[in-house]
């Protein structure tokens, strides 16, 4: 019990910072502006479960993805960080008129749960490399289950935050997102430092170990 609580935390606090479920209500209520409620709820329990079926599955298959291509954790952990400080990057540098408010006045009956929204702006490069990552490190059923508990738990919470984050965002306004950004963006930058240096030093270490052998 205690595997699997251990790793549901540690999924969903890996993830949190990089989905972002508070920065991308703008965004979303952006795209849905034209939308009625009971679309708009629609979509929001949409995106969930596209975000969730696409974190599950990287969940289940990363394994077998590094092995088929013949990719080490060190590799990997390198690639995510990359991809994290650019993403990172973007958030804490982003211009304040990127952090919109207002709908669009462009009406549009596209379907915007799988994408942009569920891939690549929530489970985008960084969240995928992170449970691949995870992944590789899960040996045990209990820990399995774990993750999934913890990508649930962030579909939940990102539920939550589509439905009644409207006035949350029309009192934050555009300087509180942004501010908001930023800070995401500096936690989600260390996250990829941290990722790099630890790729880094993995590669050594199987180098040292083939050089021993």
């Amino acid at each position: 019990m205690e595997l699997l609580i251990a790793s549901a935390t540690g999924t969903f606090l890996a993830l949190f910072p990089i989905t972002n479920p508070f920065g991308v209500v703008p965004t979303f209520y952006s795209l849905t502006g034209n939308s009625t409620p009971t679309r708009r709820s629609h979509q929001a329990r949409q995106v969930c479960i596209n975000v969730v079926i696409v974190l599950t599955t990287a969940l289940i298959v990363g394994r077998f993805i590094l092995s088929f291509f013949g990719l080490s954790i060190g590799v990997l952990q390198i690639a995510g960080g990359l991809l994290l400080a650019q993403t990172s990057w973007r958030m804490v540098s982003a211009p304040e008129c990127s952090v919109s408010t207002e709908p669009h006045r462009k009406t549009t009956q596209d379907d915007i749960t799988l994408i942009p929204l569920a891939i690549p702006l929530i489970s985008g490069p960084g969240a995928i490399g992170m449970v691949i990552g995870l992944a590789t490190q899960r040996s045990h059923f209990m820990s399995y289950a774990g993750s999934l508990l913890g990508i649930l738990g962030i579909g939940g919470l990102l539920y939550l935050c589509l439905t009644l984050g409207k006035p949350v965002v029309r009192i934050l306004g555009k300087p509180g997102l942004r501010a908001f950004t930023q800070i995401l963006g500096f936690f989600i930058l260390a996250i990829s430092i941290q990722l790099v240096t630890s790729g880094a030093f993995s590669l050594i270490q199987d180098f040292i170990s083939s050089l021993a052998a």
